[in-house]
C-alpha cells in the first residue's frame, strides 16, 4: 500500500507545525491589514492575528486563498518526499476559493494521484476530516477510498458558534449598521451555524448566558463521533469546553481546542465560543 499524504488550507485553523508533525500539510492563505500582508500561520500566528484584529482603529482584514501554483508546489514537494497519493481537504467553495485553486493544481499534475475533498464547512470541520483521513491511512486504506469516505462524511459535520457581538458582522458587510445597532440594543447574541457549505443563524438568544446554553444544546443534540472546541480568544473557553464534554460524553482526551483564525474569525469577532462536530451515523 502506497504512502498517502494529506493537505489542507489555513482556513482549517490547524497549527501548521503541529499538523505537519501529525502528517498534514497546511497551505496558508494570505491575510492583509491595510497595506500589510501576511501568510496565515507563517508570518503571523493566530494570537498575533487577534492582537491586530482587535487593536484600536485596526483596518478590517482581507483574506485571499492560496494560488494554484502554491498548491502545486506543495503537492510536488510531498511527492518528491515519497508520497504515492495525496488527499487534499478544503474549506467549502461557498466560503473560499481555496478548493478551486487546489483543483486547478490537481489538473496541472495529471499523472499524479490527487484527491480533493470538500469539507462543506470551515475551521476544524476541515481539520476533523483531515485527521480522520490520517487515521484511515494508518490502517492501510487507499487514498481513493479515504477521499470517498471523507466526502461522504462531510454531510455529518456541523459548526456552531455563539457570537459575543454583532459589530464584526457589520464590519465585514454581512449585516447592516442598523441591524447591528438594533441587535446590540436588544443584547442579541446570535448563534452561527455552518453545514453543507451554508452559513445560517439557527437561533438569536437575548443574553450571553442563553446564547452559550443554546449553543451547547445544539452541539450536543446528537451522538458525537469527533469534537473540536472553537473560540476567538474567549476567556471562558475552559469552562465552555468542560460543559460540552460533560454533556456530550466524549472523552476529554479526544477533544481538541482551537482558535478560529483569519478565514472565519473576522466575521465572528473576539470572545466567541463554539465547536466543530462530526456526528455519528
Amino acid at each position: 500500500m502506497g504512502r498517502v499524504a494529506f493537505v489542507t488550507d489555513s482556513a482549517s485553523d490547524l497549527d501548521p507545525a503541529e499538523a505537519h508533525a501529525d502528517g498534514v500539510e497546511v497551505v496558508p492563505l494570505e491575510v492583509s491589514f491595510g497595506d500589510e500582508k501576511f501568510l496565515a500561520g507563517v508570518d503571523i500566528s493566530l494570537t498575533e492575528f487577534w492582537e491586530r484584529m482587535t487593536a484600536p482603529d485596526a483596518p478590517f482584514p482581507k483574506t485571499a486563498a492560496a494560488s494554484p501554483g502554491e498548491f502545486k508546489e506543495v503537492y510536488e514537494r510531498l511527492f518528491a518526499e515519497g508520497a504515492d497519493a495525496i488527499v487534499s481537504v478544503h474549506v467549502s467553495p461557498k466560503l473560499s476559493g481555496a478548493i478551486k485553486a487546489a483543483e486547478v493544481a490537481q489538473g496541472l499534475l495529471p499523472d499524479r494521484e490527487i484527491h480533493i475533498v470538500d469539507s462543506q464547512g470551515a475551521s476544524m470541520a476541515e481539520g476533523i476530516l483531515a485527521y480522520m483521513g490520517v487515521d484511515m491511512a494508518k490502517m492501510g486504506v487507499s487514498a481513493e477510498e479515504i477521499a470517498r469516505v471523507l466526502n461522504e462524511r462531510a454531510t455529518d459535520l456541523r459548526m456552531y458558534v455563539s457570537l459575543e457581538t454583532l459589530e464584526y458582522l457589520k464590519k465585514g458587510g454581512r449585516i447592516s449598521g442598523a441591524s447591528a445597532a438594533i441587535g446590540t440594543l436588544l443584547s442579541v447574541k446570535p448563534i452561527i451555524a455552518v453545514a453543507d457549505g451554508e452559513v445560517t443563524t439557527p437561533d438569536k438568544p437575548r443574553t450571553r448566558a442563553k446564547s452559550r446554553e443554546r449553543c451547547i444544546e445544539l452541539i450536543c443534540e446528537r451522538p458525537i463521533e469527533r469534537l473540536a472546541i472553537l473560540h476567538t480568544m474567549a476567556p471562558d473557553v475552559d469552562e465552555f469546553r468542560a460543559e460540552v464534554i460533560r454533556r456530550s460524553g466524549v472523552a476529554e482526551s479526544e477533544v481538541s481546542t482551537h482558535i478560529v483564525g483569519a478565514s472565519v474569525g473576522p466575521h465572528l469577532g473576539p470572545g466567541c465560543l463554539g465547536a466543530a462536530v462530526l456526528y455519528r451515523r
